[in-house]
């Protein structure tokens, strides 16, 4: 057998240069770039291996360990999840930072992988700097906090043990059904130690990624669900996009007249105009999609997870008779809310259940009736849009402003506080891929490097971050990173003061928007003093940005066209208007369970007590 002398880095290094991805006839890389922070954990083996083979390997350098994770997961999305990428970090606080990001790439269903130093396996001074000691377990370190948000997890302790590891974790990467954040802790030893390698370890891989077609009595049974049916909705969720299964959810929905309502992640499905489409359904969805949801007696969930803001924590589907079919590849989320399981790829199964109901379609009344509503919704988003040329926005009229000036080829990103509910109800997604908000972990920090991530699978296309005043003070540093790579992003900073999505769900439930302002502390020990002196555009132009002011929506106009058209990252900078004092967008359609407090003496938490007592009591547990 021919070997080939290598580290274990280097020969992680080569092997995963080799691997692909292979849907439709269409093959690609598996691992598009490495990113990295280096220290004593990692400089001498990934770092090394990584400067070894450089033109082999694309590496890109970062900032903060949980935003690499980020902008490797929006690489991901992007790509379909057909191709992903690497994050190398150091032992100790390096490895922790991970944690976040690795939970929001498994909680999402999108593949990353991690590459963490560990401490010695070999063990020649214990402990080493920033070793967590454990008294009872000599084994463990902090890249264990890692194993409960990855789906695959490994050790690497001895050369050899890396060939079944890496197999392993690239099968994982590889596998729809599977797929999230994997990790290989690497002790920093183990990585520069040598070894005879099978040259047929860096062989070209490719990993065909299948899809999987229903079976034939789950299909009939599906079929026969929707035939019966006088009032069925499609819920369309991220799974759809994954699947690439636009199209076929298209000429379903067209065929069959069916109504289409969408996640968070599957908004965009169907493009906004779309006869079927009625927008997003749950807590943050539109009037029309839910009452369509209230209304139905048969809700199809095509790669959805069916997350507590679709379902409005239980309450939204109130039909009595209500069943559900979820195609999914997954045949845990496919069996949830007691559904017929339809386990397959999105596309195959949508294509099939399409040729099964040839000929059925929803009555004229249903149709007009949900077309009805859109048209009726449609007016209070433009009405949510507009505002006069020289007065402060909105957040909604940020929206509606920049909604002007978007083609198909623009991308959003956002992922935490008010927007992501303002851009689910609001925002007309124009193509399968402009909307990207990140809300299955609805991380924080996550839209500045997500979107160098995107901009870099897909470069050439204006990729929007939108983020609040909140958001950007948590993760900002990635600014250097599109800077230093030249990564035009364009990123909108609304200011509002705060954390403008917790203040008011702190009003809802009684605890009076404690905690959540960002201002002075008054004469009370509350914040509610003078706004801070705070300059987030100050603050991104010392980081290497190009920034751009705007006071009214006159010059946010002028802003945003600038930013759209420019070639290197640019921050856009708006300070806000609450909507208590001018019109903002529709409220919430239906309910989201944040438990109140039961007993409490402020009037405000009794009366929120109250109004939560009457809410659940319309929670049902579909069996």
């Amino acid at each position: 057998m021919s070997t080939e002398r290598l580290t274990v880095a280097q020969a992680l290094v080569r092997f995963l240069a080799c691997q692909y991805t292979e849907r439709d006839g269409v093959r690609q890389r598996l691992i598009g770039a490495t990113w990295g922070i280096f220290g004593h954990g990692n400089v001498a083996g990934i770092g090394q291996a990584l400067v070894e083979y450089a033109d082999d390997m694309p590496y890109l350098q970062g900032r903060n360990e949980q935003a690499m994770v980020h902008a490797a997961v929006g690489w991901a999305r992007q790509s379909n999840r057909l191709s992903a990428q690497a994050v190398t970090t150091s032992i100790g606080p390096g490895a922790t930072n991970l944690v976040t990001g690795a939970a929001l790439a498994t909680v999402n269903r999108l593949p990353v992988l991690l590459l963490p130093g560990d401490t010695f396996a070999t063990r020649p001074a214990d402990p080493v700097l920033q070793q967590l000691e454990v008294p009872w377990a000599g084994d463990l370190s902090v890249n264990d906090c890692l194993r409960p948000v990855s789906k695959y997890f490994d050790r690497i302790t001895r050369p050899e043990a890396l060939i079944p590891a890496a197999l392993a974790a690239v099968r994982t990467l590889t596998d729809p059904a599977e797929t999230g954040a994997v990790t290989l802790a690497l002790p920093q030893d183990v990585q520069a130690e040598a070894y005879d390698w099978p040259v047929a370890f860096f062989a070209d891989r490719v990993w065909p990624v299948r899809r999987p077609r229903p079976d034939a009595a789950g299909l009939s049974a599906a079929v026969h669900a929707i035939r019966d049916a006088a009032r069925p909705l499609i819920v369309a969720g991220g799974g759809v996009k994954h699947s690439g299964a636009e199209t076929a959810l298209r000429v379903l929905a067209a065929a069959t007249g069916i109504p289409v309502a969408a996640t968070q992640a599957g908004k965009g499905a169907l493009p906004h105009g779309h006869p079927s489409d009625v927008g997003g359904i749950g807590h943050t969805g539109t009037a029309v999609a839910d009452h369509l949801a209230r209304t139905a007696d048969l809700v199809v969930g095509v790669g959805t997870r069916l997350t507590d803001f679709t379902t409005a924590s239980g309450t939204l589907f109130e039909n009595p008779g209500v069943r559900f079919v979820n195609l999914n590849i997954t045949g845990f989320d496919a069996h949830k809310l007691a559904a017929l399981p339809l386990v397959a790829d999105a596309r195959a199964g949508l294509e099939e259940l399409r040729a099964a109901l040839d000929g059925f379609g929803v009555a004229p009344a249903y149709e007009h009736e949900y077309r009805a509503g859109r048209e009726r919704w449609e007016a209070r988003v433009s009405a949510a849009y507009t505002g006069r040329e020289d007065a402060r926005p909105t957040q909604a009229q940020v929206l509606g402003v920049l909604d002007t000036l978007v083609t198909e080829d623009d991308i959003l990103i956002n992922a935490a506080g008010s927007l992501p509910g303002d851009l689910h109800k609001l925002w007309r997604a124009r193509s399968a891929d402009q909307y990207h908000v990140e809300y299955g972990y609805s991380c924080m920090g996550y839209e500045i490097p997500a979107a160098i991530g995107v901009a870099l699978a897909a470069p050439g296309r204006p990729v929007w971050a939108l983020v609040g005043d909140g958001t950007y003070l948590m993760n900002p540093t990635e600014i250097v990173t599109a800077v230093q790579e030249d990564v035009p992003i364009k990123v909108v900073v609304l200011q509002n003061h705060g954390y403008a999505s917790i203040g008011s769900l702190s009003e809802s439930v009684g605890a009076e928007r404690y905690g959540t302002a960002y201002r002075y502390r008054a004469a009370d020990r509350t914040y509610t003093g003078p706004p801070l002196p705070v300059d987030l555009a100050a603050n991104a132009a010392s980081l290497g940005m190009r920034v751009l002011r705007a006071r009214t929506i006159g010059d946010l106009r002028e802003a945003l066209a600038d930013a759209r058209a420019a070639t290197v990252p640019t921050c856009v900078y708006v300070e806000t208007e609450t909507p208590d004092t001018v019109s903002g967008p529709p409220p919430a359609e239906a309910w989201w369970d944040v438990p109140v407090a039961e007993t409490a003496t402020r009037p405000s938490t009794v009366k929120a007590r109250e109004q939560y007592d009457r809410h659940v009591t319309a929670r049902r547990r579909h069996l």
